[in-house]
Parts: structure tokens; sequence; C-alpha cells
């Protein structure tokens, strides 16, 4: 009996002793960087220090094989006649080693050997307290032999194991579900593997002369659990202690952390909520939850408590003095998510939001290296569902061909450019005169798409003789004509140079294209081309005649116009300057309390522009469905709410009266043209095409030409003639004009 209990104590001496085994393996890592990596990288070795260290590490081997052996335990015989062999394998045997003094690299003794003690102390208890329930605590004296004869070489197994599964290079502060599973498989495999041990030795040792036996099957299965549970529960009291530091320090120092409000429950919520209470850097405390979904109402989620629905917002964000709101919600339509938002505007929180999937695919550049919660826009509120696009009609005219976007460097054209780049032309041509614009557009793309093939042009669509240059060079398939005048007021004060640029900037694209056997051509257009009381959309309208015409008289290129009304956040509309009039403290000032427009996201336009040119079959005006018209007014005053301020209170509204040319309202149909077609495509519509003089169109255009610029009565005369709906008087707002 004091025999075998001498064998068990310096079999665990010896155990422990072993974790020298891994200085062993430090060792093993010298060896990796002294010799398989400069091999791998440079082809030599140096054969003497190889020997040297190998020698080494086989005698350590060796004297530890040796104790064992004279314990009686037969441990680590696999791995010294492994490492007998290798000092004689070939250079090329070590240099498949590389993998594993890779891991053995990365592996931290440091934070590993506490682990490991623990792990030795929880398979032995785990174990021995299998034994003490299955023997009611009387266990058999010979049964205490065969404990004390196995448990060495099942700690073993068992760390080893642990290894395998990389329990010793995890971050325990941060567990979780997935490395609770990990425990789970880890401690799964090492019970089967002990097991099998046990059943493997059975019979084959002995000691005092009596054979050595497995230990009844319900030790083994009490030990997995009670091993499953010791080692778990040592982990995960890791994540605890750190949880409860950082919870300590957010009560010490709480000044500047702000009370937030989470709108959603779901996914998304949770893992918002997770990440605020584990990163300091958040700078936010969540402090409730708000779903519609009533069966989440009073439970908790990471101690959050749901508190109710989105009417009760207003309600519970005075009741816990929340600071900042957060719209956590994954899978809402943006209706609700604009009803959501209109709601919590009213509270004068600082309102932010996740972006949704496909925003952080397309603008990675924009989100790498910072959280991708951001502040609330206008667009959010004003924004809708997602466009879904017919992916195969619009590769059909796009993949491997050649595009050239005039005015590449705008708003609408720069975005179309990156939509195009997803299908995977053959090359982007990016016609700009502004080569500020075009050079910062460039860098962005070859930044974003690093194969893509692109070239910038700078010239003026004015440019006869420059554009056809261009085209007969670089011959493109497809052309987006997004080059064009389009501020109202200022082209009001300058009506001259609206027509040449927009007007004979298109003809002489159109006609380049028919010339040089343009595939399709592709027209930017605008609301304000329908019933115009400005130059600016008078010449657009002009612009569309001369798409039909083309469509009509030119034989290779199929000519199309996409229209549609204002862009949010394009250069000149109402979005910047009503930011930096909120900035400056106000007023913010709007023209009319009546005045309305329709409005559309850049993304969404683009999209759509790129959809309707794969449906295009030569001479159709596509209509985008710009949904529901926006007050100014209201636009305004939810801008002035998402920046926390009250509207007319904080910052006032002004009224400044409507600007030359400017209408109250804008519309998408001539009333002649008596209603659009349906497309393929839900938020796409054809409008019926209106008959116009076409045996003198080129005559009037050529007329045009020869007074643009010089005389402004004369031109205005012609443009009646050719827009017989405009009911404008740019002649007279001539700002050289007036001061001659």
């Amino acid at each position: 009996m004091k025999k075998s209990r001498f064998l068990f104590c310096l079999n665990c001496a010896i155990l422990i002793y072993s974790l020298r085994f891994f200085a062993f393996a430090r060792r093993g890592v010298a060896i990796y960087r002294s010799l398989v990596l400069p091999y791998r990288i440079e082809r030599k070795i140096n054969c003497p220090q190889k020997g040297t260290a190998i020698r080494k590490l086989t005698l350590r081997t060796a004297v530890f094989t040796v104790l064992h052996g004279a314990a009686g335990s037969p441990l680590v015989l696999p791995g010294f006649c492994f490492t007998v062999t290798c000092t004689h394998y070939r250079q090329d045997t070590v240099k498949k080693l590389g993998s594993v003094f890779m891991k053995l690299k990365r592996f931290h003794l440091s934070q590993a050997i506490p682990q490991m003690l623990d792990d030795i102390v929880s398979v032995f208890f785990s174990y021995f307290i299998a034994m003490e329930l299955r023997f009611e605590g009387r266990i058999p004296w010979h049964e205490y032999e065969y404990f004390a004869f196995l448990i060495p070489p099942m700690t073993a197994i068992a760390i080893a194991v642990f290894v395998v599964f990389r329990f010793y290079n995890t971050m325990w502060q941060f567990a979780s579900m997935d490395e609770l599973l990990q425990i789970f498989y880890g401690t799964t495999v090492a019970g089967i593997l002990v097991t099998i041990l046990g059943f493997a030795l059975a019979g084959q040792f002995s000691v005092n002369g009596l054979p050595i036996y497995r230990l009844p099957i319900p030790v083994y299965v009490m030990g997995w659990a009670l091993m499953f549970l010791f080692v778990g529960a040592a982990r995960f009291s890791i994540r605890l202690w750190h949880r409860r530091k950082r919870k300590n320090e957010l009560q010490k120092d709480t000044d500047g952390f702000q009370r937030v409000m989470v709108i959603g429950a779901g996914e998304m919520g949770s893992m918002v909520i997770k990440d605020m209470k584990s990163a300091p850097e958040s700078q936010g405390i969540p402090v409730i939850a708000i779903d519609d979904d009533r069966s989440k109402r009073g439970t908790r989620i990471h101690g959050v408590k749901v508190v109710g629905g989105r009417e009760s917002i207003p309600r519970m964000a005075a009741r816990y003095d929340i600071d900042q709101i957060l719209l956590a919600i994954s899978k809402a339509d943006k209706k609700d998510k604009q009803d959501i938002l209109s709601i919590c505007a009213k509270t004068g929180c600082r309102l932010k939001t996740l972006p949704a999937l496909y925003e952080l695919l397309q603008n990675d550049d924009k989100v790498e290296g910072r959280s991708p919660i951001r502040d609330i826009d206008i667009l959010d509120l004003l924004g809708r569902d997602e466009i879904h696009l017919n992916v195969e009609e619009i590769s059909g005219y796009l993949k491997g061909k050649t595009v050239l976007v005039t005015g590449g460097g705008g708003s609408i054209g720069s975005e179309l450019c990156r939509q195009i780049a997803y299908f995977h032309p053959k090359k982007i041509i990016i016609f700009e005169i502004y080569e500020n614009s075009a050079y910062d557009l460039q860098n962005e793309l070859l930044m974003r798409f690093k194969h893509l093939n692109l070239e910038i042009l700078i010239g003026s669509v004015r440019d006869k003789a420059r554009v056809e240059h261009v085209f007969e060079v670089c011959r493109p398939d497809v052309v987006f004509h997004a080059a064009a005048h389009k501020h109202v007021p200022l082209m009001e004060l300058s009506p001259g140079e609206a027509v040449k640029n927009n007007v004979f900037g298109t003809l002489n694209v159109a006609q380049a294209c028919d010339k040089y056997h343009v595939k399709r051509m592709v027209l930017i257009s605008t609301d304000k081309a329908v019933n115009p009381t400005n130059i600016m959309g008078a010449t657009k309208r002009i612009c569309e005649l001369i798409i039909q015409y083309s469509s009509r008289h030119c034989k290779n290129t199929e000519y199309v116009a996409v229209r549609f009304g204002n862009v949010l956040g394009s250069n000149g509309s109402v979005i910047p300057i009503f930011k930096r009039q909120i900035a400056a403290g106000g007023p913010v000032t709007v023209t009319h309390p009546d005045i309305i427009r329709y409005f559309m996201t850049i993304p969404e336009a683009a999209r759509l522009v790129i959809q309707a040119g794969g449906m295009a079959k030569g001479g159709e005006i596509f209509i985008l469905d710009m949904g529901q018209p926006v007050k100014i007014v209201d636009l305004a005053r939810n801008m002035i709410r998402l920046s926390g301020f009250e509207p007319d209170v904080d910052i006032k509204i002004t009224y400044t009266g409507l600007r030359p040319g400017e209408k109250l309202y804008e519309e998408l149909l001539l009333d002649s043209e008596g209603g659009c077609g349906k497309t393929s495509h839900e938020l796409i519509y054809i409008g019926t095409p209106i008959p116009f003089q076409e045996d003198s169109f080129l005559d009037d255009l050529e007329r045009l030409r020869a007074v643009a610029g010089t005389d402004n009565v004369k031109m205005i005369s012609i443009v009646h003639q050719l827009v017989p709906t405009y009911s404008g008087h740019a002649e007279e707002n001539d700002a050289l004009a007036q001061n001659s």
C-alpha cells in the first residue's frame, strides 16, 4: 500500500516536472527559427547548429523518458522515438515540420503554464471524484493501484488534446458560445482517448505482481462530465473576472459615456449591446432596449431590459435620461425605419445607426479602421428599400465592354463609375473637364477595384473635335452622358452657357456615337425638362429631343434617356446647404413654405440608370419612380432635429422667395405624354414619345448654335420654338445683359 502511494506521488511529481517539456517546445521554436525558416527563405541551413540543437532536444527527451520508465510509466516514448528519428531525416523532412514549429511559436508559456497547472488539477480531481462517486467513498485498495498507474498518462493525453484544440491560444476573457463548444469538443475527445487508453492498457502491466485492469466504465463517463465542468468553469471564470473589472472601471468613470437606447432586440441588437459593454472606446452604456415584438418585452438581453415598442420611445428616453439612440435593426423595411427614426427625432437625442450589409460591402474603404456605426442622416429618413437589379440584363451590355462616362467626376457620373465597376467592364473611360474631381475619383476607384482598367481624359463635351478624337481612339461600346450644367439659378444668369454645354454637348456626343458605332448611349435627364420654367430644364428637354431624333435617323446606336428628380447629396442640392447653415447656427433658408420636390439618393439613381440602359431598344425616355414628394420645409425641420436642435426654437427657418426659374413643384410627365408604360422593373417606366418637327430640327439647332451666348433674345425665341411648353424668360435674367 505504501509502495503504491509512493509510486503514485512519484508519477505526479514527474508529471509536474514534465511541464519542462514546453521549455523544450521553446527550444523547438529556436530550431525552427534557425533552421526551417532560413531554409525556406534563403534555401540555406547551418548544419552544425542544426545538429547541436536537435541533439540537445533528443538528450532532454531521453532523460525525460528514462525518468518515467523508472517510475513504471511509459510516457512520451513515442515522442522520444520521433525526435531521435528526426536527427537522421533529410532537410526536406525538417521543412515539413515548419508548420508545427510555427504553432509552437505562437504558444505563450507565461499564459499557458497557469492554465495547464489548473487543467492537470482539474483532470486529476475529475477522475478522482468520479472514483469516489462510483464506489460511494469506499474505494478498494487495488482500484487505487489502477488509478495511480493510469492517472499520469490520462492527464498527459488530456493536456495534449487541449493543446491540439488550442485551449492555451484562446483569449478566454472574450469567451462565448463558440469557446464553450471548443471546450466541449476538446474534453469529449480527451475523454474518449482516455477511455481507449484504459481499455488498451488493461492487463498489459502489473504492480506488485498484480495485473493492472481498467477502471469501471462509469468512472470514465463521470470523469469526462466533471472534466468538462471543471475545465469550462476555470476558463469562463477568466471572462467573469474581466467583465467584473470592466464594470468597476465604468462605475469609477462615467463622465465621458453616453446613456444609450438600443432600437432592436434581435441578433444585431445583441451584438451591439455586447460590444458596447466589452469595449470602453465605444463611449456608450446600453441602458434599455426597444423592440416591437411583444414577446420580448420585459426580457433582458445581456443584462439590458427590453422596455417596450416604438410608441414608448419618447417616454422611455425621458424616464431613463437617454443621451443617444442607436438603431440596430437588420431586417426591417425602409418604411418602418423611417417611422421609427421620425419618432426618435422628436426626443432630441443624438441618433446613430448601423448600415446595412450591402452598404458595408460597397463602402469597405470608407469604414476601414473605424466602427461602422454612424450618425443618422437625412438620407435614412427619405431613402427607400434597397434597389434590386437584374444582373444578367446589365451584365449583357457592360461586362467586357469599354464604357465611356462623360461628366464622370460629378455626383451622378462618379457614382455611375462606381456601380459600373462591379460589372467587370473591359475599360472605364472618364471624360471630365474638372481635373481635380477626376483625379480624386481615379484614386478612389483604383483603391477599391484593384484590377480595374481605368482611363481619365480631360476635355469638354462642347469641343466637338476633342469628343470625336476620344471616340476615334478609345472606341467605346457604351456611353453614359452625364456632363451638363444643372444649377437652375446660375443658368438663368448665364443662359447661353446652358445652351452651349447641355444642348450642343449632347449633340456632339450623340453624333460621335453614331459615327464610331457605339452600341448604346444613355442620356441623364431631369424632371425639370417637363413643362420647364427655367433654361436648364428647357435645354434638357432639347437633349431628350436629340435622343429621339438620333434614335430614328441613326442606325448604329441605341439612344435612350433616363429622367428623374432631385438627387440627395449631389453638388448643388439643398442638403449640403442646410448642413452648413445648421452648423453656423442658422437660420436655415427655404424659398417657399409650400415648395415640394421629388428626391432620390445618388446610388439609387445610378443603379436605376444602369438598369434602364439594359432595357433600351432605342428612342425610349425612361422615367424613374421617385416615390412621394417631400416638402422642403419638412426636410429642413428633420435635418435640424437630427442635429440635436429644435426647429424655430434653437434654429430659425426663414423664407426667401422663389428663385429665378424655380417652380413650387416638379413634374415627371408632360401632359401630352399621356401616361407611362410598365417595364420589367417596378421602379422604371417608359414615357410616350411626343411628336416634334423632325424635318426642321437640325436646322433649328444650327440657328440656335449661331446665336447662343451672343443674342439671348433670339436664342430664347428659338428655345421656345423647340420646346413649346417652356414658359421661362431667361433673357431677362442674363447677368451680363443687365449690366451692359
